[in-house]
């Protein structure tokens, strides 16, 4: 995992206004040596509070909450905690509402409804670095996120921020890689693609998050968007 330590569970916090749903998804991770649920909140706020006190790896987030929903509650977090990932769970794959949450700092998403082993696999594959969303997805998510760049670049209105570059700049290869990566291919593929193994591919990958201080890969796209790191054919 991308600087998470492998040597303990990872900690992970529920956030949903449903008691019976976060106990329903407790109950799918319980048997999983390697998850830990440490917090569970009711609100966005609390996912706040408990994020303070517990610094998850990983964090299920639902959309709609009272006091603070879900989008709100991950801009705030990953703005104190950019390490920490965020899964949205979400009654419906709507690529509009996908992509302010992958904007705001999500990593991706998983469905409610989703069996034991997609929701486990979900939380899985983020934290080992891989990617929830399909190739299809990711590719029309970083294409919004480009156009609108390139929009606010052009209009009178004030540019949002932009993150600073990386201290470390991002080797060729690593340009390469993140290319790839924004294009939703995984590892193998994108070691296909290379030549090259897919250690080699997992490595590059997590010095990509590394170097941009992220927490996942769908992250490491959107800030290689940001700053404009993605050829037009990638985008």
């Amino acid at each position: 995992m991308d600087g998470k330590s492998q040597s303990r569970a990872a900690r992970l916090i529920l956030a949903d206004d449903h008691a019976l749903v976060r106990e329903g998804i407790r109950g799918m991770l319980a048997d999983e040596v390697d998850l830990e649920v440490v917090g569970e909140a009711a609100n966005g706020q609390e996912a706040i509070d408990l994020c303070r006190r517990f610094g998850p790896d990983l964090i299920l987030m639902d959309v709609r909450m009272p006091e603070l929903d879900g989008l709100a509650a991950t801009q705030i977090i990953k703005r104190e905690h950019p390490r920490t990932s965020i899964v949205m769970v979400t009654m419906h794959e709507d690529p509009e509402y996908l992509f302010e949450a992958v904007k705001a700092g999500a990593a991706g998403y998983v469905l409610k409804g989703s069996s034991r082993e997609e929701l486990v696999s979900a939380v899985r594959r983020v934290l080992s670095g891989e990617s929830t969303l399909d190739q299809d997805l990711a590719m029309r998510l970083l294409r919004h996120l480009a156009s609108e760049k390139e929009q606010t670049a052009s209009s009178s209105q004030p540019a949002r921020r932009l993150p600073d570059p990386p201290v470390e700049p991002l080797t060729n290869r690593e340009v390469e890689v993140v290319r790839l990566m924004a294009e939703g291919q995984t590892n193998p593929m994108i070691a296909r693609n290379l030549l090259v193994s897919v250690g080699t591919v997992k490595a590059h990958v997590q010095h990509i998050i590394a170097k941009f201080g992220v927490s996942d890969r769908t992250q490491a796209a959107v800030r290689a968007t940001e700053l404009g790191l993605l050829s037009a054919e990638a985008q």
